[in-house]
């Protein structure tokens, strides 16, 4: 941790800092458990260099998030976005989890979906990972998920020469289609926005938490194809989540289409070696 970093965080928090640890684990900042001088132990990220307003964003998202009530999210302590950028959270300590975790996830993110949301999108725009995430609020969904999901990221790849030609007008004709796709009408959802494995979190109760959010009102279906895209989630949560709100009929035939979204974000994250992925979800959607 830096000089400056350490010096911020303690005329912030008005307590000396008495140790950081780092934290391994993240693909984009910088972490650390840090104790303060009366024993307090928190955890906070940093970026040398973040996309302005990332940090402030994320906590907002975790703040939303917890006003639905439904699962636990980490307590934002302090944020900034200016000088040393970092962003200070309760430390949830991992406990065993409990044996009805994967019923519990289910049901609460059940919960948090049928909270919901005033819109599709979002009163103001926000990060998926280190891009930015329009949400751009409209009340028609499918109009959402073309115009600030798909097209920024299918435009961003193109740019960078990671999408040929054909792909693009794959997803052409996707979107001629896609309001015959989505699936049936449905209010938004509070969504976590990128939901996998790795922003799943066991707190110091033994029970799930979420971390790391980019939330926007949307299809709950995205939450859950995203969960499915890279595997950390056993079968039972989705059978609890069912359950406890069913899905729309050809919900398993609309995976493919919501997965189309984190791929592309991949993408841009990580390079070309996600296209193929993208080619075979954009084949399923045929």
């Amino acid at each position: 941790m830096t000089p400056e970093l350490r010096t911020a965080l303690e005329q912030r928090l008005g307590k000396p800092l008495r140790q950081a640890k780092p934290l391994g684990g993240g693909d984009i900042n910088d972490a650390y458990q840090v104790t303060l001088g009366d024993g307090t132990r928190l955890f906070v990220k940093t970026h040398s260099n973040p996309p302005p307003g990332m940090f402030e964003a994320e906590a907002r998202g975790l703040r939303w998030l917890a006003e639905a009530n439904a699962i636990r999210t980490p307590r934002v302590i302090a944020v900034s976005d200016a000088g040393p950028a970092y962003l200070a959270l309760e430390l949830m300590t991992p406990a065993k989890r409990r044996a009805a975790f994967d019923e519990t996830l289910g049901r609460s993110l059940a919960a948090l979906h049928a909270y919901g949301a005033p819109s599709f999108g979002l009163d103001h725009d926000n990060f998926i990972g280190r891009l930015a995430q329009s949400n751009a609020v409209s009340d028609d969904w499918a109009s959402f998920y073309w115009l600030s999901r798909l097209e920024p990221q299918l435009k961003l790849a193109a740019n960078r020469g990671l999408i040929d030609s054909a792909t693009r007008s794959a997803f052409d004709a996707l979107q001629r289609v896609l309001p015959d796709r989505v699936g049936a009408a449905e209010p938004p959802s509070r969504l976590h926005g990128d939901l996998w494995g790795g922003n799943l979190h066991v707190d110091d109760d033994g029970q799930p938490a979420l971390i790391d959010p980019a939330v926007y009102g949307g299809h709950r279906e995205i939450d859950l194809a995203m969960m499915r895209l890279f595997g950390g989630f056993g079968q039972r949560v989705f059978a609890s989540y069912a359950e406890a709100r069913p899905l729309a009929p050809g919900a398993a035939e609309r995976i493919a289409l919501y997965q189309l979204y984190p791929l592309l974000v991949h993408v841009n994250l990580f390079g070309g070696s996600y296209v193929a992925s993208v080619k075979r979800a954009l084949s399923d959607c045929a």
